[in-house]
């Protein structure tokens, strides 16, 4: 795509979550921020002025059990009441710890112990890990509350703000002052606690809404990961917009039916699964030629500056609930094969990147400024530079910028080997066009160095096999100087797949290097272990 000048929302300069909070609120506390099903499954909608003054009575109930200056850490599943204790937190200039939930008591305890963490809420469904917890020697943790009672702290906060207790209220936060200690998915390597400032949190948060925007959502990423932030929880206060909260990705499919969103935030895997839907559903009905020849025309039609692709695509459209125009992608790589077929049939992928240490976001492609295979240009708040690139430009990615971490919580040692200066070294490696536009190789600690000499990115191997549409899941890895493609595949779409797949590899190596061809095929039986993002564990 042609590179053009950006537009960027006229946001004023925010430098603490408070800030964001308030700013929308005063725009438009009476309009429509959330929708949710509670427990009882019945569908609940709520203002953000309606959030804010939640969060308050939360806050003051936090005060009056004597919870200032504190480490107040969740675990739960995506709720409401997992939303305001966050916001309680944050507001009350208590540090917030979000844990995610999937992880297993032993190491949710570890976490807990490591960043001294004085209350915990927790929900229902966490029970169980939450008395292993209890039990573990050494804990610190002085309080623990369940989120099923949240409407009983709130009545309580509620009754001490009417009383005049007002300690909460007047917290003032300064952009300094941490606010979060969020540990690192541990896809590789050990998790650790990232510190993230006031400022750090609403830098970030500003910077991605002036390059972007969006209508109504539907968000289904975990709470506990920053990614959600920036793009469903706080999205929704500077731009006055509402979201569905899903509790997992599998009421996805339904909630685009009944919420018909104009966009949603994802992550590869899901961005693939949803354009191998498409394809498998043209298939079953017998119109994969039809949805070949709309694509042609509308790659045609687009190049005379006549977009008919909502026409051309208009049952797609509607099996996503009819109004999906954009899907903000990160976390991972993503073949710009999928970026460019739903481009052409009228849906956006802006891909990003970003690292929780950067809170999260660094670049991103913008609806009006975009490069297919990139992920994108440096947001505002930071700038970004490729360290001792190699003979095609590729070398790690550094990061500078109000959205950088403070450091690594009671760790001075790590901090200091992921910092040159004021420059962040993120473990990742890419290289950058003329133009500014980043490429994400791959992960520094996932490159495979063979005895040659020769580095590979198992992550370009891996985005080129996932177009295959029989190829659910793969994993590249090394075997002393064996390449490794281990796969879990769709033999309900392919029934043949095992036998197939020997072909494929056999295509893909010709198109390959030598020393990049993959030697050894590996068929699982199940899917990857993932973490509670979707991406795989390795």
């Amino acid at each position: 795509m042609k590179k053009r000048t950006a537009r960027y929302n006229p946001i004023p300069e925010i430098t603490t979550v408070k800030g964001i909070l308030e700013y929308g609120i005063n725009r438009g506390g009476n309009k429509k921020y959330l929708i949710y099903h509670d427990d009882n499954g019945v569908e609940q909608t709520v203002t953000s002025g309606e959030a804010i003054d939640n969060a308050r009575q939360l806050g003051t109930f936090i005060f009056r059990e004597g919870h200032k200056d504190s480490k107040i850490a969740i675990i739960g599943e995506n709720t409401y009441p997992w939303m305001l204790v966050f916001f309680a937190s944050i507001l009350g200039k208590n540090v917030f710890v979000p844990l995610d939930c999937e992880l297993p008591a032993d190491e949710l305890a570890d976490k807990l112990i490591d960043c001294s963490c004085d209350v915990l809420f927790y929900s229902e469904k966490c029970y169980d890990k939450v008395e292993q917890i209890r039990a573990t020697e050494n804990m610190p943790v002085r309080q623990y509350y369940s989120l099923a009672d949240a409407d009983t702290f709130m009545a309580e906060g509620g009754k001490a703000l009417s009383e005049g207790y007002n300690e909460f209220l007047e917290q003032v936060a300064k952009p300094e002052d941490l606010a979060c200690i969020v540990y690192t998915s541990g896809t590789t390597g050990r998790s650790k606690g990232v510190m993230l400032t006031q400022g750090n949190i609403a830098s970030n948060v500003v910077a991605s809404c002036r390059c972007l925007s969006g209508r109504n959502t539907v968000g289904f990423l975990p709470m506990h990961h920053t990614f959600s932030w920036v793009s469903s929880i706080f999205a929704g206060f500077l731009f006055n917009e509402y979201g569905y909260m899903c509790k997992s990705y599998k009421e996805v499919p339904k909630a685009f039916i009944d919420y018909s969103p104009q966009n949603f935030s994802a992550v590869p895997l899901v961005v693939e699964k949803i354009y191998k839907t498409i394809w498998r559903t043209a298939e079953k009905t017998g119109k994969a030629d039809l949805l070949k020849k709309g694509l042609k025309i509308s790659r045609f039609l687009m190049k005379l500056g006549i977009d008919k692709r909502r026409a051309i695509f208009r049952q797609v459209h509607e099996r996503l609930g009819g109004n999906l125009e954009m899907i903000i992608c990160g976390g991972a790589a993503l073949d710009r094969k999928f970026e460019e077929d739903l481009y052409y049939m009228g849906i956006s992928v802006l891909n990003g990147y970003g690292i929780t240490e950067c809170s999260p976001a660094v670049t991103a492609n913008r609806p009006d400024n975009f490069r297919f295979g990139s992920v994108g240009l440096p947001l505002p708040c930071n700038e970004v530079k490729i360290d001792s690139p190699d003979e095609e430009g590729v070398g790690e990615i550094w990061v500078k910028g109000t959205n950088v971490m403070a450091g690594y919580y009671n760790d001075p040692e790590a901090t200091a080997q992921v910092f040159d200066g004021d420059w962040f070294k993120t473990g990742d490696f890419g290289h950058m066009d003329e133009d500014g536009f980043l490429y994400f190789v791959g992960r520094k600690k996932n490159r495979i160095v063979l005895s040659n000499g020769k580095n590979i990115s198992p992550e370009e191997l891996e985005d080129k096999l996932m177009t295959v549409s029989f190829i659910k899941e793969v994993i590249v890895s090394q075997e002393e100087d064996t390449i490794i493609g281990e796969f879990f595949l769709d033999e309900e779409l392919e029934p043949d797949a095992r036998q197939k797949i020997h072909d494929v590899i056999k295509d893909f190596n010709n198109n390959l290097p030598f020393f990049k061809r993959i030697r050894k095929i590996i068929i699982r039986d199940t899917e990857f272990p993932k973490t509670t993002t979707l991406k795989i564990r390795r």
